[in-house]
C-alpha cells in the first residue's frame, strides 16, 4: 500500500481549514490551491505579477519538499477573479513553464480574500 505524504507551508489556513499544502501519494504530487502571500512574512503585494511570482515560489517550495520539480508538472489550474489580469502573469509563468509545458486551466472565480489575485494549482510527477 502507497503511503501518503503530506506537505506543509506553514501558513495558518492549512490548520484552520484542514488540507495539506501537498499531498504524495507514490509518484504523484498534488499542490492545493495556492496564492501569492509570502507565508514568512504573512503579506501579500498588491499587483498580480508580483503575486504570480510569489504564487509559483511557493509552489516550487511545495514541490521541493515532495522531491519534485518543476519541472515535474503535468497539469495546472489558475484562477483569477479579473480574467483580464492573466495575460500581465504571462512572461512569469513562462520563466517557470516555458519549457514544461504542462496542461493548463484557467478559471475567473473570486478567491477567498479579496487582496488576492491569483491562485494556482499543480499535479506533478515524480521523475
Amino acid at each position: 500500500m502507497t503511503k501518503r505524504q503530506l506537505i506543509s507551508s506553514g501558513s495558518p489556513y492549512e490548520a484552520s481549514i484542514g488540507y495539506s499544502r501537498a499531498v504524495v501519494h507514490g509518484d504523484w504530487v498534488f499542490v492545493s490551491g495556492t496564492t501569492g502571500f509570502n507565508y514568512e512574512t504573512m503579506t501579500i503585494a498588491e499587483d498580480v505579477v508580483s503575486q504570480a511570482e510569489q504564487c509559483l515560489k511557493n509552489i516550487e517550495a511545495a514541490l521541493k519538499q515532495a522531491g519534485a520539480t518543476m519541472a515535474d508538472v503535468v497539469k495546472v489550474t489558475y484562477v483569477l477573479p479579473d480574467a483580464n489580469e492573466f495575460e500581465a502573469c504571462w512572461p512569469v509563468l513562462q520563466r517557470y513553464f516555458g519549457e514544461v509545458r504542462p496542461a493548463c486551466m484557467v478559471i475567473s472565480a473570486g478567491l477567498l480574500d479579496p487582496r488576492m489575485r491569483i491562485e494556482a494549482e499543480v499535479t506533478a510527477i515524480k521523475g
